[in-house]
């Protein structure tokens, strides 16, 4: 009999009605989809259960394994991989299920299959799983966008101005979770940040609350984003400072600003530019 890929350490008793999946990688621009499900994980005070075992599902010579060396000794070595986390929001919140891991480089049907059955065993029945994306917005902006599995899901995005998507190219695995479960019955959601392509090298914590405030939305749970809202008002501070003293920045700004369109679920595409001037917010910004 094949051994199952994931390593439960134990499984939680209650039943849990949603999970809400975030991966490091190709979907994790501005740190949002790592940064999202590690903030659930701190503030709902959320419990390890179980991991992904990693040698069926990534490459060592592309994800390496982080070591920890002190004073000429080896202390740790941790492979890639992901973990699960049960959560509970308040007395009378739902039951989550956090999944926080990289994105995998091999079998990705089976690692969804994995993660599916495993959904299935807990009771869950939404899947939501969040990204992120360098497109042609400014900082200022918040937008989100989403694929969804029905028309009523649909409906509760519209309430939020959520923007559906319309894309085609290259996919990551949360299309592969998606659609997996889609067919499987679960409920679907995808939660996609657009994130500005002239900001690199920090965390967009301005779309990480708007995001955390959807998700509680969509979820039917409780979560304090007052910690997200106070980060971002105090680093967006810091990056009108940086615009002004950048003539090139204030002029490629200025276009992007008469350029926006608003309200155009249609012009939502995921096509973010690449070139052109970026700030690597890491080298300017206080890290505390």
């Amino acid at each position: 009999m094949e051994q199952s890929a994931i390593h439960i350490e134990h499984l939680p008793e209650q039943t849990h009605s949603i999970l809400i999946s975030g991966f490091d990688g190709w979907g994790n621009a501005l740190d949002i989809s790592r940064a999202m499900v590690s903030y659930l994980i701190r503030k709902l005070k959320a419990e390890y259960f179980a991991r992904i075992q990693p040698e069926p599902f990534y490459r060592y010579d592309e994800n390496r394994p982080l070591v920890k060396v002190e004073k000429g000794r080896l202390i740790s070595i941790l492979p890639p991989g992901g973990s699960f986390y049960s959560a509970r929001s308040g007395d009378d919140g739902k039951a989550l299920v956090i999944l926080k891991a990289s994105e995998p480089q091999l079998q990705w049907f089976k690692f969804v299959d994995e993660v599916l059955s495993l959904c299935e065993t807990m009771g869950v029945r939404m899947i939501i799983n969040v990204g992120s994306m360098y497109d042609n917005v400014l900082h200022s902006d918040r937008i989100i966008s989403a694929i969804v599995s029905g028309e009523d899901l649909f409906s509760m995005l519209e309430q939020r101005n959520v923007l559906p998507i319309t894309y085609s190219g290259p996919g990551g695995i949360h299309s592969t979770l998606h659609s997996e479960a889609q067919k499987r019955g679960f409920a679907c959601v995808s939660l996609w940040c657009h994130c500005p392509y002239y900001l690199q090298g920090a965390t967009h914590f301005g779309l990480l609350s708007e995001l955390g405030s959807l998700l509680s939305f969509l979820g039917g749970f409780s979560l304090d984003i007052e910690e997200l809202d106070k980060t971002w008002k105090e680093m967006n501070n810091q990056i009108k400072t940086l615009i002004e003293k950048n003539p090139e920045l204030q002029a490629m700004i200025s276009g992007l600003r008469k350029a926006k369109i608003r309200g155009s679920w249609s012009n939502v595409k995921g096509t973010g530019q690449k070139d052109g001037k970026v700030i690597h917010l890491k080298d300017f910004l206080d890290p505390g």
